[in-house]
């Protein structure tokens, strides 16, 4: 019989994606071919679990983890509703959550590349797919790392289907622990999971979507018969409309319709005695 080693196991393990003691099963059956030993997982299962792979993941969950002034949100899908409530799917999202909290990773393409259980995050969501029984993805992540005072606060909607990131600064750090900064920055996250805005404002809306947006009301005025030769005087007013539909701080406050976030911002500095900015956020939609 062939001395299988840890770097033949380790090889088979990158060529198959299969788990370690599989691999080193499949070797042994093999007598340490490793040709052969890719063929016996693929006859055992690792066919099984491409056939998952072609099998749209659009269930799953947000999650959010927020230490201090570090914090991660991110989405992990799976085929069905009741996998998603499930305690391993579960579980399984609880344990890469931790990895990636206890990571730098910034990007999604560091976050799948994140070591945990002696492989990636990418590789290890990818083994888990045969004992929990469904196609499972990686879809979307971020990190917010605020320096200076102030807070990360997040939100988690309709128990994981909707979830937000928030990054707010300060002036001074007492504003940071005051409960009226803390409750407006709850509520500024409530705001986001339910308006949905694309951007904090309009210098931080994307270009390419504006022109888009301008280029639609332009062929609908002209549908609606405006002269084109008004039409300078008419975009500007929807370019308005536009940014208050669009921007988080030009959006009307979803508690006080009387009042933009912005002014919710502005008010709430005032009573504190500070100045208040929105930093940033992240809106991750399930399945979006």
């Amino acid at each position: 019989m062939a001395d299988i080693t840890p770097q033949m196991v380790k090889e088979l393990r990158v060529k198959t994606d299969a788990g370690m003691m599989d691999c080193k099963k499949a070797l042994v059956e093999c007598d340490g071919d490793m040709d052969a030993a890719v063929k016996y997982l693929r006859e055992k299962g690792i066919a099984k679990a491409a056939k998952k792979a072609d099998r749209e993941a659009n269930e799953g969950v947000v999650t959010t983890l927020v230490e201090g002034k570090d914090g991660i949100i991110f989405e992990i899908n799976c085929e069905t509703d009741f996998c998603s409530k499930g305690d391993k799917f579960r579980a399984l999202v609880a344990e890469i959550g931790a990895a990636l909290k206890a990571s730098t990773a910034k990007t999604l393409d560091e976050a799948l590349n994140v070591a945990i259980n002696g492989t990636t995050v990418e590789k290890y969501l990818a083994e888990q797919c045969a004992a929990i029984g469904e196609n499972m993805k990686f879809r979307k992540y971020a990190r917010y790392t605020l320096e200076g005072e102030g807070t990360i606060a997040s939100y988690i909607h309709m128990g994981g289907k909707v979830g937000v990131l928030l990054q707010v600064a300060c002036g001074n750090a007492a504003t940071a622990e005051a409960e009226g900064f803390r409750t407006m920055c709850k509520d500024i996250t409530l705001h986001i999971a339910a308006c949905a805005p694309k951007s904090v404002d309009s210098t931080s809306l994307d270009p390419a979507f504006v022109a888009e947006e301008q280029e639609i009301a332009k062929a609908q005025l002209l549908a609606e018969g405006k002269p084109e030769a008004l039409l300078e005087k008419i975009l500007p007013g929807k370019l308005k409309a536009l940014y208050k539909q669009s921007c988080l701080m030009s959006q009307e406050f979803v508690k006080d319709p009387s009042v933009t976030v912005e002014k919710l911002v502005a008010n709430v500095g005032k009573e504190l005695g500070d100045t208040l900015s929105v930093v940033s956020f992240e809106r991750f939609q399930l399945g979006a």
